[in-house]
């Protein structure tokens, strides 16, 4: 029976470069945001519930999700992100359950699923273990920065909305920094990797 590991991480700490490097080395990944973003698409049941909890302001001109609006609601208030959390969150749990069933009746190499809340949703409960990627603050703050154009106030209140670093630490099976650049990201990660195959 094939293993399953998830991979957790805030903002801005590279979890998402280190799903895509293990997706180049063959392993298959779960991308937990792809499923969310499946389940709220244009047309979707879960999106015309957000937009009467939340208001049309969540839409773009085409009627679709306007994700960067949502996530500024959503980390606006810790009352906002648990209603988003309400709505998307149950659905994307049940896709992923059954994407980590079909895999598990499947022989070969080890599985990882990618999710962002995924101490924050009860998700772990799925996995066998987890991989928390973090980075220093400063770096987390500058890389957000980078791809969503985001200010750094705007950062720092998701970053205070997001479940501690020092309890993921405290959950976490195997913890790796991501500060220093992909050369050593990626080592720490061949080294993981090695314990398992």
């Amino acid at each position: 029976m094939r293993k399953i590991i998830g991979i957790t991480g805030g903002i801005g700490t590279g979890k998402s470069t280190v799903s895509a490097y293990l997706k180049e080395q063959g392993y298959p990944v779960i991308d937990a945001d792809q499923i969310a973003r499946k389940v709220t698409e244009k047309g979707s049941v879960t999106l015309a519930e957000l937009a009467r909890n939340f208001g049309t302001g969540i839409l773009d001109r085409d009627g679709g999700l306007d994700r960067r609006r949502m996530a500024e609601l959503a980390f606006s208030s810790p009352e906002n992100k648990a209603r988003l959390e309400a709505i998307v969150t149950a659905r994307v749990i049940a896709e992923t359950a059954e994407r980590i069933r079909e895999l598990r009746q499947e022989d070969g190499p080890t599985a990882f699923l990618d999710a962002p809340i995924l101490y924050e949703t009860g998700a772990d409960v799925l996995v066998d273990e987890v991989w928390l990627i973090t980075a220093d603050e400063s770096v987390r703050i500058r890389r957000a920065a980078e791809r969503d154009g985001c200010g750094e106030a705007e950062i720092r209140r998701r970053i205070r909305n997001q479940m501690s670093e020092e309890e993921k630490f405290c959950r976490a099976d195997y913890v790796i920094d991501n500060s220093d650049g992909l050369e050593q990201l990626y080592t720490r990660i061949r080294a993981l990797i090695k314990k398992h195959d």
